[in-house]
Formats: structure tokens, sequence, C-alpha cells
């Protein structure tokens, strides 16, 4: 999940109103009305009345062995103004990462990669020595020490002019490791895209496969995953979608929505470019806690926190092998949120799966410095406060 204070998202919860935990019901079947009508009201309740100035449309599930429950809201694009299409497809962004980092750990049971093996030595011609003692482990639980890509452009409209640019992994890689370290590596925690691209990388040279087909063929196809796939270099979300839209600068000056649904995910590749659905996400969170895609004392690299402050707060780490940990409602709650422009997503279980929630937000700020509101309320409606 996104790293943001208890404090920061104990107050925004309190100005949202949400209070803890609902208690679920069975699922209902989808209806022709936006919102699904069920008795948990908590959750009903942050959906309702969408669309609203921070999000366009919500496709909720949350199941476990407390209950189920699924919801959706808001609308397929503003101009037909139709209810949004629960089954959509969307951008799950950084949920990428689970992905990434669970077949990375598939790889390490089957003896391929070493996660205490330098990434050099596996990309000794891409990873320079200045980043020689990078461990594997260190790129997926963000102690690497990399900085980001230097990429152009430093506003949403700047970024939205050069939205089909095509970037490889190896040039964002080139572009990070040429930059002085930002700290010692194993030191700090700095959550970053970078480490995930070298991954990917790194299982690209150990397989001889692309990324993706790996993927594929190990989680995807295993797990009948048939509405998530990885566009590479095509702009467009195949499949029905509901309409993703920013808030930017117009082309008369003045500031509102843009649809930004049309938008190069290359930048992203295995840290963030992949499209999924919330029936697939489910499917895949609960099988992931209950170790039917990572299995063995692998498993635990996902649940297992580096004991090293954060880069910027000084915190503790809250980033771990693929996933992150936010204490709610006085329980742990694992999992990873994504943002692509007009897209936020988020997957999250207890550890042992009493509560799983999967969400597909429209937001409109989706990759602000702050957690989109709707997504929060929905966060806290599940699983209760922050600690």
């Amino acid at each position: 999940m996104r790293k943001t204070t208890a404090r920061t998202l104990l107050a925004a919860a309190l100005v949202l109103g949400v209070a803890g935990g609902p208690a679920l019901t069975p699922a209902f079947a989808a209806t022709s009305q936006s919102v699904v009508q069920t008795s948990s009201p908590d959750l009903s309740a942050v959906i309702a009345g969408l669309p609203r100035a921070d999000a366009t449309a919500a496709l909720v599930r949350v199941g476990g062995t407390e209950g189920s429950w699924q919801g959706s809201a808001g609308v397929h694009d503003l101009e037909s103004n139709a209810p949004a299409d629960p089954a959509a497809r969307f951008r799950a962004g950084s949920v990428t990462k689970v992905f990434t980092a669970a077949t990375v750990l598939q790889l390490a049971a089957e003896g391929r990669i070493d996660l205490d093996r330098t990434a050099r030595s596996y990309l000794p011609d891409l990873i320079p020595g200045r980043y020689a003692t990078v461990t594997v482990r260190q790129l997926l639980n963000h102690t690497h020490g990399i900085p980001a890509a230097d990429m152009p452009g430093e506003t949403v409209e700047e970024w939205y002019a050069n939205r089909f640019a095509v970037h490889t992994p190896e040039e964002l890689v080139r572009s990070a490791t040429a930059q002085p370290r930002e700290f010692k590596p194993g030191t700090k925690q700095h959550y970053l895209n970078i480490g995930y691209t070298i991954a990917g990388l790194i299982v690209e040279r150990v397989t001889g496969d692309s990324y993706e087909h790996q993927v594929e063929r190990r989680i995807l196809r295993p797990l009948g995953l048939r509405d998530t796939y990885f566009p590479g270099t095509d702009p467009e979300i195949r499949g029905p979608h509901n309409h993703g839209y920013q808030t930017m600068k117009l082309d008369d000056g003045s500031t509102g929505l843009r649809d930004v649904s049309v938008w190069g995910t290359t930048d992203g590749w295995a840290a963030g470019d992949l499209i999924s659905t919330t029936a697939d996400l489910e499917r895949f969170t609960r099988v992931l806690f209950k170790g039917g895609v990572v299995r063995g004392p692998l498993l635990e690299e996902m649940f297992t926190l580096p004991q090293v402050p954060d880069l910027k707060s000084g915190d503790p780490a809250a980033y771990s092998v693929g996933l992150s940990m936010k204490k709610l409602g006085g329980r742990e709650v694992w999992g990873k949120t994504g943002g692509r422009w007009g897209y936020n997503a988020a997957i999250a279980s207890t550890r042992h799966g009493e509560r799983t929630l999967v969400y597909s937000v429209n937001a409109t700020d989706a990759k602000g410095q702050d957690m989109n509101k709707t997504a929060l309320r929905l966060m806290v409606a599940a699983y209760g406060l922050p600690e």
C-alpha cells in the first residue's frame, strides 16, 4: 500500500467520517443499479454518489472467511453516463510488483535466482560498479539505494504530451544507475519502480524468456486469470473498461477532467504495467496468501519487513518483498496499491485471508501525493481505522 503515515491516514479517515470495518454479507448478484444493494452500509456508502470530484467510478470486492461483498458505482464514461461495468478491465499500476516478486520467488525456489546474490552478477553488462553490492532481495524490498530513472517532464500536462513515448527497461536502468546512489544498500528504504525493472530483466536473463511470458505461464494461466495481461507498447486497454480521467489544464487554459484511458505504460513494465479485473485480482490475492503461488519458506519473504528506516520519513520500513503492511482496525493488513493516470487499484488481505479487499477506483488524482479519498474510505471501511 502507498507509504502514508498512520497519523495522516487517521486524520483523513476522521475527516471522511468512516467508521470501523463492516459486518459482511454473502455476495449479491449484480443488478441494473450502479450500486449493488447490500446490508453493508459502510462500503456501499463509500461508493454511493459517484461520480465525484475525486473519482468517476469504483469497483469493489471484499472476501475471505469473514464473508463477502461486491459493489460498483459511477459511470462507464462521462459522455454517455452509462453505469460503470463491474467486470471492466483497468490499469493495476504497482500491483504488478506483486506478480513480479512472486515470479522471482518461484525462480528462487527452483534455485535459478539467489536472493542474496548481486544484481550485477546476473546483469554485468547493465549494472555498473557503483551498484556492485546490491542484491536481488534489496531490489525487491526497496533497500537498494538506486535512484529513479530520469524521465522527461515535471507536470501532468507534460507527461500527457509524452504519453505515447516508448521506453525500454534497459534504457530506464541505464538512466538510473548513471546517477549517484541515494544511500548505502541495505541501510534505508525508498519505494521506487527501478528495483522491479531490474528484477524483470533478471527474470529474462536467467530464463532466456520474456518477463511477460514467465508471469503468464507461472501465474496467469495456472490461476485462470483470463482478463489479466501485459499491454506491451499498446497504449489502449483491450476489452471492456471504464474510462479514466485526470484533472489537468485543458487546451483552452481552464482546469478540468481529461480522458486519459489511452496512455502508454512502458515506463512501468515489470513495476507497473499490468491490466486486470477485480475478479482476477481477488482470485490471485486469495491463492497467494494461502501459499498457492509462492510455496514454503520463501513466501515469508513477502511478509518480512526490513529493519531499516524509510529514507524520507524516518519511519520503520513498510515494504516487504512485493507487499506492504499497515495496521488497520487492530490487525496487520498486507497488500499493494497501484496508480496509473486515471486509475487507482489495490489488493489487500489479513495475513491468513480472513478478509480480503480488491478495488479499482477511477481516480481523477491517481498519481497525487496523497491517497485518493474514495480509495482511502474503502480501505478504512473494509478494515477499520489505522493505529
